[in-house]
């Protein structure tokens, strides 16, 4: 376990040595035979519960389990928008929990995940969807979140980049101040190295291939490296929560689609305000190195590949030109494609299944790397106390059985409407 605490006079007496002699972030662990709760999938939500599992609830014994390398999925391929504007309680709840935890998760876990709270604006294209937008930031400010309805002249001071009109004049927009950006590979390994510091095993090169269960009840886990066994599995495994969920027999809600996003190549300072724009299906940020990142809607059909197709592509960049003209000349660095698991309504599934000892975090669809405090920690609760936390009570697979859908964007529970 790394006892390193990094600091200033940690980075300077390294400086002296060349930067040579720093310990590894975190131990190649080998796997035991039992373990008291095994999480599958090291990404950041998965990473994520077994730090909250170790660290608040005093779980020592506690493995994580990934078949490629830390962060290699939807962790690292992602906007890295963070954010809690959302309209329903339930939801606004819980992405707010995310956000409170993401202001002090780099001092939580000693590691710099480079939360920037630049500011989230959405923009507002007709009246209509600027009444639309006042009624959230309404809804928003009665559940204690900030929010800020801002006219096209002020949109104009704040974002004097946004140039552009066309079919899609900007008439406002509403703006969450604290929203932002944070850095997706210091968040992976942010947590790894804290989950490690409390004594977690963390696996990699490990592919889960079964579940065994035994009268009903979760007994381990058939790997790549071997049976493990445990009475508590949780599953935080992104796109293919469905997969990993029928190796238990449990069949989920759920679809899985390719999501990509794209960056250019770096310029100068530009855009200091995360911009995104629901009409035409647009976001758009500056990375610390200059890059525009920008990503747009889900490829039309369901897919496990972590690639997209050129059609995708092409609408993201006319969503860029139709708003912001001046990034015409700007030239594509790299684009790349993550696996998101849609839900039948829109909002994730965290808790319980329908197998003793069986847990999941997923369904996030274009939420989840936003949560990724609040998913670890509420279902580490769940874990541990074998019953949800009142913030993912809402968020059970029974809803879609029971009708209590908590349906964001109006959907409905059915595919063929979404």
């Amino acid at each position: 376990m790394s006892s390193t605490r990094y600091s200033l006079y940690a980075l300077a007496r390294n400086a002296l040595t060349g930067h040579r002699h720093w310990p590894p972030a975190w131990r190649k662990a080998a796997p035991r035979r039992e373990y008291q709760a095994v999480i599958i999938g090291g990404g950041g939500h998965g990473l994520a519960t077994a730090y909250y599992l170790a660290k608040e609830h005093r779980i020592k014994s506690v493995a994580v389990l990934e078949k490629g390398w830390l962060g290699g999925g939807n962790t690292g391929r992602n906007t890295t928008i963070v954010r809690s504007n959302y309209h329903l309680a339930p939801n606004a709840h819980l992405y707010e929990f995310s956000m409170k935890l993401w202001e002090g998760l780099s001092r939580a876990l000693n590691f710099n995940v480079m939360y920037s709270a630049r500011g989230v604006l959405n923009l507002a294209h007709t009246p209509q969807e600027l009444d639309a937008f006042a009624r959230r930031g309404n809804a928003m400010r009665l559940n204690g979140i900030d929010a800020e309805l801002l006219s096209r002249d002020e949109i104009r001071r704040r974002v004097p980049r946004r140039d552009g009109a066309g079919r899609f004049p900007v008439v406002g927009g509403l703006l969450q101040p604290r929203g932002g950006t944070a850095r997706h590979d210091a968040v992976a390994w942010g947590y790894a190295r804290a989950a490690d510091a409390h004594g977690v095993d963390i696996i990699e090169r490990c592919e889960v291939t079964g579940i065994r269960v035994t009268n009903g009840a979760v007994a381990g886990v058939e790997t790549t490296q071997g049976f493990i066994a445990t009475q508590k599995l949780g599953i935080a495994v992104a796109g293919n929560s469905s997969r990993v969920a029928a190796m238990a027999g449990v069949r989920l809600p759920i679809e899985s689609h390719v999501l990509q996003a794209l960056v250019t190549e770096p310029v100068k300072p530009c855009l200091d305000t995360v911009v995104t724009s629901g009409a035409v299906h647009y976001y758009v940020s500056q990375s610390a190195k200059g890059e525009l990142v920008m990503g747009g809607d889900i490829d039309g059909y369901n897919s496990y590949a972590q690639r997209g197709n050129l059609p995708v592509i092409e609408h993201v960049a006319e969503a860029c030109l139709l708003l912001f003209p001046s990034f015409s000349r700007l030239r594509m660095l790299r684009s790349w494609g993550g696996i998101v698991d849609m839900s039948m309504d829109g909002s994730p599934i965290i808790g319980k299944l329908p197998v003793r000892g069986l847990y999941m975090t997923g369904g996030w669809c274009y939420g989840g790397f936003k949560a990724t405090p609040a998913s670890g920690f509420l279902l580490a609760h769940t874990m541990a106390h074998d019953a949800p936390h009142a913030l993912n009570a809402p968020f059970s697979l029974e809803r879609f059985a029971e009708g209590r859908l908590i349906d964001e964007r109006g959907a409905g529970a059915a595919p063929w409407l979404h």
